[in-house]
């Protein structure tokens, strides 16, 4: 399996593929909506960790950056990757202008609107920080920047957040991401963002996991930081691309949501704790062995799982803190890992988790293991009749184009496999010349827990598949996929929603009829 990975072409981020949405506070603070300030924070009866009334506030159309301006005009990050609703984080901002303000929406569904403006500071002083510069032994870039503003979240609801930075000289944009998130999840779907994975491909300062200044493995960095900007997306990571759908089509369902990163769950064990659901979404690869644990012992005790993307927790990666807190660095030596000191400690292994040493492949949790890069193939349905495509309309046979990538994943049973598990569409692929089957797979276990992948990594994406030019997606998907991919994942999330799906919806194996196997 893996020389078959590896013949599919070498893991490298592909931004050309992601689609292009285009000291302490001081006075000059603006908050917006009612109650702006003093709202409780915490779970409401309706609101299940959102005030009350939050779905029905006016929305603000005009937070997406359409015009960056030029690299250096402005750019930031938070000294948190995630607060509880009420904490202060810094902002560490470096720009040549005089000032700059900074405004926070709360990202979801606001009758149509995708973001709500919670919070503004306008006039805060500018300052052009130092350049970055690069550790020598694990290639990693750093900062040194210091804190520009203190934020307060004081009257935050819980949820994903972008905050934007505006030079106030015209001169450029951009984004700093930041989670606010639940303190429980009990009864909740739990909306567990990936920032690890966008930290492994973040190029800023011209180092990832990926690549150095020449492009390739041998320049890359070792270890990343989250005390940097984000280059992707105008500073926003991937998460417009991989997650902003998901976000927005979860609240306008009007779901108990809740939510959190993968660094939260593997640091706190109880946090997933009577969860409904645990969604994965559209590209989080990197996972250290205490998420994984803590996401699985959740779903042996009842909790669902949805894989809402392709190459789930295929890195093993391990966290280490920086000057600006815990958590901060994500070491990942991949095939580098007898160089890795913390292994050499006593730490596992940062390499892939289906590789030695201490091997465990992924596919044990998400019942999907990760086969191949770079695809382009239709979605193909096999089993119209599974309560997943229940509105559809689908027949067997029906084709989506381009809806299985970039990355895929399929059922191998050469690698530990939950049982029973449902192959419900199957779709041809051709990686490198390599023939096999991008697989959407529907598993229960014995706890009573419905696990769900899609298969693809351009799931997410398709959410924004509208009209007959497909909107805001990419590659080629049209309106059609869009309208499937809506509908599975509203059925999804909706039943995954009211309990234990296998105790109503048990997975009916057909593993001998798809690929033969007992």
């Amino acid at each position: 399996m893996a020389a078959a990975v590896t013949s599919c072409g070498p893991r490298r981020p592909d931004p050309a593929a992601a689609p292009d949405p285009s000291a302490p506070p001081s006075a000059g603070a603006v908050a917006t909506g009612p109650s702006p300030s003093g709202t409780p924070s915490g779970p409401s009866a309706e609101g299940h960790g959102r005030p009350e009334g939050e779905r029905s506030l006016p929305g603000n159309p005009d937070w997406e950056i359409t015009d960056p301006g030029p690299d250096g005009a402005i750019e930031g990050f938070a000294d948190r990757v995630s607060v509880l609703p009420g904490e202060t984080f810094g902002l560490h901002v470096s720009t040549p202008a005089a000032a700059f303000t900074v405004s926070a929406y709360r990202m979801g569904w606001y009758d149509g609107a995708r973001a709500r403006l919670v919070w503004r500071r306008e006039h805060v002083a500018g300052t052009r920080q130092a350049p970055p510069h690069v550790d020598p032994v694990t290639r990693t870039v750093l900062t040194g920047w210091q804190r520009t503003l203190a934020v307060d979240t004081a009257g935050w609801s819980e949820g994903a957040y972008l905050l934007r930075l505006d030079a106030e000289d015209g001169s450029g944009r951009r984004y700093v991401p930041l989670t606010v998130r639940s303190a429980t999840t009990a009864g909740r779907t739990v909306v567990m963002s990936a920032p690890a994975t966008w930290q492994a491909y973040n190029e800023w300062g011209g180092h990832s996991l990926y690549n150095g200044p020449t492009g390739g493995l041998a320049t890359r960095s070792l270890e990343v930081v989250f005390d940097r900007p984000y280059d992707y997306d105008h500073g926003a990571g991937l998460f417009l691309v991989y997650e902003a759908p998901l976000v927005a089509l979860a609240e306008r369902l009007g779901l108990p949501l809740a939510y959190t990163t993968g660094i939260d769950v593997a640091r706190e064990p109880g946090l997933l704790a009577g969860a409904s659901a645990v969604l994965s979404l559209g590209h989080d690869e990197y996972w250290s062995p205490e998420q994984r644990a803590h996401v699985t012992a959740a779903r042996d005790a009842g909790t669902n799982l949805a894989v809402l993307g392709a190459n789930c927790c295929f890195r093993r990666v391990r966290f280490e803190p920086t000057d600006l807190g815990p958590d901060r660095t994500v070491v990942c030596y991949k095939d580098a890992w007898a160089q890795d000191p913390g292994h050499r400690a006593g730490a596992p292994a940062t390499t892939d988790f289906r590789a030695g040493p201490g091997a465990d492949p992924e596919s044990s949790m998400l019942g999907v293991i990760y086969d191949g890069y770079p695809v382009d193939a239709p979605y193909v349905v096999t089993s119209p009749g599974h309560w997943t495509f229940e509105g559809t309309g689908v027949a067997a046979g029906a084709s989506f184009p381009h809806l299985v990538g970039v990355e895929y994943d399929r059922v191998d049973t050469g690698f530990p496999t939950p049982r029973p598990i449902e192959v419900i569409a199957h779709s041809p692929v051709v990686c490198d010349g390599r023939h096999s089957h991008s697989d959407t797979a529907y598993a229960t276990v014995p706890s009573g827990a419905g696990v769900f992948a899609t298969g693809t990594m351009r799931w997410v994406e398709a959410l924004e598949a509208h009209g007959p030019g497909g909107g805001r997606a990419d590659h080629g998907i049209d309106s059609h996929a869009g309208d499937l991919v809506r509908r599975v994942t509203e059925n999804v999330l909706r039943a995954f929603a009211a309990g234990p799906a296998g105790r109503t919806r048990p997975a009916q194996d057909n593993l001998a009829a798809v690929y033969g196997t007992a």
